[in-house]
């Protein structure tokens, strides 16, 4: 049996016993994103319960924390994630499918090549359809930019957190502070990125 196949037999299983849902499926979905039923959020519940209990609450050196999804931008422009946070992204004109430069055949040599400016596609062929019809790579960021505050520009712009880490870097004093901890001690965080 195919990978492909397995994937979807799993997929179809855990929608129909209550698992997940295709988010927004109703108004024909929403892609990649899923739903928690009623047994995949019991499950979840259970495994984030068992992992804080072992992971913080039977620790002595382990604190917790739970960031904003929101963090104001110069914590991401810091960190280098608003100019660094992107890959170049190739189209196929033929079949309309999306792939990373670097998981292309070569995708190191051609990802050299692009950073140098000398990238040259014409003998490339697409990884689903085989023609060799690959657009020039556009800059995909991976980091969703929202607006907080009624109106949208430059000085209400914000970044969903495209990793937890963060929170955690720049709550550092906070934390030891209150928590009365020496180093050296841990963070632990669930969150969504």
């Amino acid at each position: 049996m195919k990978p492909e196949d397995v994937s979807e037999k799993i997929t179809s299983l855990a929608k129909r016993r209550g698992f997940v849902f295709p988010s927004s499926e109703i108004y024909g979905g929403a892609g990649a994103t899923w739903d928690f039923g009623p047994l995949g959020v019991e499950l979840k519940n259970n495994v984030k319960r068992s992992w804080w209990r072992a992971m913080v609450q039977l620790r002595e050196d382990i604190v917790g924390l739970d960031g904003a999804i929101l963090m104001h931008p110069r914590v991401w422009e810091a960190s280098g994630h608003v100019e660094n946070f992107t890959d170049p992204l190739v189209e196929c004109r033929n079949c309309r499918k999306r792939f990373r430069l670097d998981d292309l055949p070569k995708g190191d040599e051609l990802a050299t090549a692009w950073r140098a400016k000398k990238l040259d596609l014409s003998g490339v062929s697409c990884p689903n359809c085989g023609e060799k019809k690959l657009a020039d790579p556009r800059q995909f960021n991976l980091m969703f930019k929202t607006f907080v505050g009624p109106v949208e520009d430059t000085a209400s712009i914000a970044w969903l957190r495209p990793e937890t880490a963060q929170s955690i870097f720049v709550d550092f004093e906070n934390v030891q502070q209150t928590s009365r901890k020496k180093l050296p001690f841990g963070i632990a965080q669930i969150g969504k990125a």
